[in-house]
C-alpha cells in the first residue's frame, strides 16, 4: 500500500491541492489574495492557488506527524526576517492562515481536533492522502518505468 512516506512531497502536495480545490468547504477566503504568509515575508504570494497548496501542505504535515498543534505548524512555515544591517532572526508563519485552513479541513472531515493535543487526520483524510499517493506513484512509474521494481 502506498502512503505519503513513499512519494515526493512536492508532487503529493500539488495533486492534493488540485483535489482540495474541488471541495466546497475548502475555498480560499476573500482576504487571501492580499495577505502575507508570515511576518518574515515582504509580499503576498504570487501564485493564484497558494491557499490550496498551503492547505495541502498542512494536511500532509498533520498526516505525517499528527496530532500536531497550530504553534508547531507555525514553526514549520517559519522563515528569516530581514532586519537590515542586524542579523536575521527566525519568525513564525501566519497563525490565522493555519487556523482557517485547519478549520476548513475539519469542515471537510479530513482532520479532527484532539482535545489538548492538536489535530490529527481522520480515516477519510488518510484515505484521500493514500489514494493521491498511489496516483502520484503511478505517474512517476509511467515517466520512469525502471522505478516500477521498487
Amino acid at each position: 500500500m502506498t502512503t505519503a512516506y513513499d512519494v515526493p512531497a512536492e508532487l503529493l502536495i500539488r495533486k492534493t491541492a488540485d483535489k482540495l480545490m474541488k471541495l466546497e468547504s475548502c475555498q480560499a477566503p476573500e482576504w487571501a489574495p492580499f495577505v502575507k504568509t508570515g511576518i518574515h515575508k515582504e509580499k503576498a504570494p504570487l501564485e493564484k492557488d497558494w491557499w490550496h497548496i498551503r492547505e495541502a501542505a498542512i494536511l500532509r504535515k498533520v498526516y505525517m506527524t499528527g496530532p500536531i498543534g497550530t504553534m508547531h505548524l507555525r514553526a514549520h512555515f517559519c522563515g528569516p526576517k530581514d532586519r537590515g544591517s542586524k542579523p536575521s532572526r527566525v519568525r513564525y508563519g501566519a497563525g490565522s492562515i493555519i487556523r482557517n485552513a485547519l478549520q476548513q479541513l475539519e469542515k471537510a472531515e479530513l482532520v479532527q481536533n484532539v482535545k489538548g493535543k492538536g489535530r490529527r487526520v481522520t480515516p477519510k483524510g488518510k484515505s484521500l492522502i493514500d489514494n493521491i499517493s498511489r496516483e502520484v506513484l503511478q505517474d512517476i512509474i509511467k515517466e520512469n518505468p525502471e522505478l516500477g521494481k521498487y
